[in-house]
This record gives structure tokens, sequence and C-alpha cells, in this order.
């Protein structure tokens, strides 16, 4: 019995290591099973935007979701850069950009302002003058606020062979512009009157905004034949649910906090290109640009509290 007493350290240890040998490979075949089954999933899911879907397209907003702030505000700035309205007017225009960057969210009212102080700005300006400098004005103010990931979000419906466009409140002429830059397909927005090529102050129909934006989306997909459940739209503002909700692909991007929580609901893809604290999160101007815009919100604080 002594000569097999050797035999049982071996019998323990090998107990052990078989115990330990088999909570690895139980270990093993569990992590096999899950990449099985990601990579299932992986597979399951459709590649999008398609290759070659020519019956697809893909609508974006622009206001923060294309660009940071507001193309309004920035065309603003460089009509006032080249003396086409008074301070009084830039502290007006200042204060409505803070407003809409400090809100997060696109007051109907504030907008409104916006646009029948542009509408008054460009009465009696020819069209063709208007393009002309709204090309300066996206080199000088736009160009640097152009989100990279929505504008890699585009790209990718543009190399699927598909059409990318704009659909903004902002003004159609800075819309064509800015879609021409970015080598989108084209841009709805909204539509002043010109009668020989001159601005009236007036505007055709309504701005394009909330539900015109969904009526211009539907009119243009039955002009181009498209399927709009195989279409994609992308905006940040709750405003453009009507139009996220026409198509079969809707992203919130840099999603005000209505919008976030109907998307997170609905199990609509998100994405978020903003970084850092609440501040920058609601799209706050970089340092090279806090003076200029700082300064007329001040000027903007003042003049509010005068008229008080």
């Amino acid at each position: 019995m002594a000569a097999l007493g050797w035999l049982t350290p071996r019998r323990r240890s090998a107990t052990a290591r078989s115990v330990l040998a088999g909570e690895a490979s139980a270990e093993a075949a569990r992590k096999s099973s899950q990449e099985v089954e990601d990579a299932s999933a992986a597979a399951a899911e459709p590649v999008f935007p398609v290759l070659g879907d020519d019956r697809a397209a893909a609508f974006f907003d622009l206001d923060n979701t294309v660009m940071q702030g507001a193309a309004l505000f920035h065309f603003g700035r460089g009509l006032y850069k080249r003396k086409f309205f008074e301070t009084r007017d830039l502290a007006k225009f200042a204060w409505q950009q803070a407003w809409f960057r400090l809100a997060g969210v696109e007051d109907p009212e504030h907008m409104q302002e916006a646009r029948d102080s542009a509408l008054s700005i460009v009465k009696g300006h020819r069209v063709a003058e208007l393009q002309s400098i709204g090309e300066e004005i996206y080199d000088e103010y736009m160009a640097e606020r152009i989100w990279p990931g929505t504008r890699a979000l585009a790209q990718a419906h543009l190399d699927a062979g598909q059409k990318v466009w704009l659909v903004t409140a902002a003004p159609v002429e800075i819309a064509t512009v800015i879609a021409r830059r970015l080598g989108l397909t084209g841009a709805l927005g909204t539509v002043a009157e010109s009668v020989g090529g001159v601005y009236t102050g007036k505007l055709v129909g309504e701005p394009l905004h909330g539900p015109a934006k969904a009526e211009a989306v539907r009119a243009l997909a039955s002009a181009e034949g498209l399927d709009l459940g195989r279409c994609a739209a992308y905006s940040d503002s709750h405003n453009d649910i009507p139009m996220l909700s026409l198509v079969g692909h809707p992203y919130a991007i840099n999603p005000d906090s209505k919008l976030r929580k109907h998307a997170r609901r609905l199990e609509w893809r998100l994405r978020d290109y903003r970084t850092g604290r609440k501040a920058a999160k609601v799209g706050i101007p970089a340092a090279a640009g806090v003076g200029a815009v700082a300064g007329g919100t001040a000027a903007a604080i003042a003049l509010h509290r005068r008229r008080r």
C-alpha cells in the first residue's frame, strides 16, 4: 500500500488540472459560440448604404447636422462685413444665434425673426450678387464648421452611387452653395421671391421648416422615382421628425433632447459628433469665433435691456 501512496498526490493534482482544463474548455466554447453569434448577426445586418441602389437617396438637414451653428447667421456675418446692414442688425443676428446655440433647439419665433431680418436685408439686391457673395462667405465662415462625421456619412451615400440632398430652412441660394462645395447633389431650401432677378423681400410660400421639409422630400422623391423606404434622412432637431419618419433609415445626428428620446424609443440610429462639456455639445464657437459672437451677443443683450 505504501508503494501506492505516491499515486494519491498525482491523482489529486491530475483532478485539479482536469477541472482547470474543463473550465478552460467550457470558457473557450462559450467565447467561440458568442463569436459565431456575433458574426451571424453582423452578416444578417445588411450593408448600408446599398451599393448601386439608384432608388435610394439621402436627405440631410443643415444647421447643426452638417454644419455647426446656423447657416443664416454665418451668412449674416458675411453680409455685415460687406456693409449690407448696420451694427444694430448684427446684434440682432448675434442674439438669435446665441439663443440657437445655447438652447440647442430651433425656436420658431427666433427663426422667424432671423428670416424677416434676412429678407429685409437682401430686398432690392440681385440674386446673382448674393449667390456670388455666398461663395465667399462659405470659405470665410462655413467651411471650417462642417462636421467631419456627417460629411463622411454623406460621402458614403455618394460612393454607393446615391444622390444626396440638403434639406434646410436656410435660403436655397445659401444651401445650394454649401451643397455644391461639399460635392452633394443639390439642396432644398426656403425660396425668397424675386422679380427680374431682384429680391422683393418676400417668401414664396412659407419657410422650409418642420412638416414643410417632409413635403419637399416627398415631392422630390416622387419626381426622382425614389423609394422612401430605402432612403435615409439625417437631422439634429425634433422639428424634423416628420422628415425622418418618411424614410426607412432615419438617423439622429447631434440630437436635441426631444429627438434623442424619440430616436431611442423607436430604435433609430444615433450619431453624436460633439465632444466635451455641455457648452461644446450645443455648439459654442471655438476660440477663434468667440470674440465676434460674444461681442455681438453682449450688444444685443444691452439693446434688449434698453428696450425694456
